[in-house]
């Protein structure tokens, strides 16, 4: 009898160990959403670009790129990049600048993207955000602000419309809800019961009277056009949008009709007007 049960132990120890080693194999959810050790390495940067930090209240601490204009404009302006999933912040903020070099761009590594330092998740980055606007209010003293978000960024840039924290937002392949974006992307997970990374943009932008502009590709397969739909009917005041033929989530930023529509978005947001109170 006591072999038995010693038997019947030492099967359910390998049994559980098994298990673990299984489990630790199967990537979760939020390591899809954020996949640290598959961003590449930062680009080039212009001479002019500095290097700024700032420390959240978990001892996290969040590394940046400042890249001041490289022209002259009428009124101060500060672009503040949110990066999609696979992006560092250095080489958001590079092609912010590329974009808009009358702008003061500043943009962050998301924690956990090195060198910032934490663990990213959903609840984390919508914490981070406001202390990188306050960051960058502080150092540029902007006339106007303006987030940019690009794809998982754009739920970022909008959580911060939500709070008024900025004067303008531009949401390049956005969505309504990151939990449905995610089902679509995963249908074979059980999203629903492991999903902890909500992000309600449709939410955000619902009761926010933030200029809001929407850039989305035709074909993209990754944010799905009923999410980016989903997200143009609850913005409450949506004053941009721009959906480019043929481009998928990934190859919209080759075309130059997607150029064109950038600086279009961030001409006419500039051009209208604070909402009354």
């Amino acid at each position: 009898m006591r072999k038995l049960i010693a038997g019947l132990a030492a099967v359910l120890a390998v049994a559980l160990i098994a298990g673990m080693f299984v489990q630790s194999m199967i990537p979760t959810p939020t390591d899809m959403l954020f996949p640290v050790h598959a961003v590449p390495a930062p680009g080039p940067l212009p001479q002019s670009a500095r290097q700024v930090r700032v420390e959240a209240p978990d001892a996290a601490v969040l590394q940046g790129v400042s890249i001041p204009p490289a022209t002259d404009a009428k009124r101060r302006m500060l672009v503040l990049g949110f990066g999609g999933n696979a992006w560092n912040g250095a080489d958001v903020a590079a092609y912010l600048h590329r974009l808009y070099p009358a702008a003061h761009v500043v943009a962050f590594h998301y924690r956990g993207y090195r060198p910032s330092t934490g663990k990213p998740s959903a609840t984390a980055l919508i914490a981070d955000a406001p202390l990188v606007r306050d960051l960058a209010i502080e150092l540029v003293k902007p006339d106007v602000t303006v987030a940019v978000g690009f794809s998982i960024g754009s739920g970022v840039a909008a959580s911060l419309a939500r709070d008024g924290l900025v004067d303008a937002i531009i949401l390049v392949t956005p969505f309504d809800s990151l939990k449905a974006a995610a089902v679509d992307l995963f249908p074979w997970l059980p999203v629903g019961l492991l999903f902890n990374d909500e992000l309600d943009a449709a939410g955000f932008l619902s009761n926010s009277d933030v200029p809001v502009a929407i850039l989305a590709g035709e074909r993209d397969s990754v944010i799905r056009p009923a999410r980016t739909e989903g997200l143009r009917q609850r913005a409450r005041r949506l004053v941009f949008d721009r959906t480019i033929a043929g481009a998928g989530h990934n190859d919209i930023y080759d075309r130059p009709e997607f150029v064109a529509a950038m600086r279009e978005a961030l001409a006419q947001l500039s051009s209208t007007p604070a909402k009354s109170t």
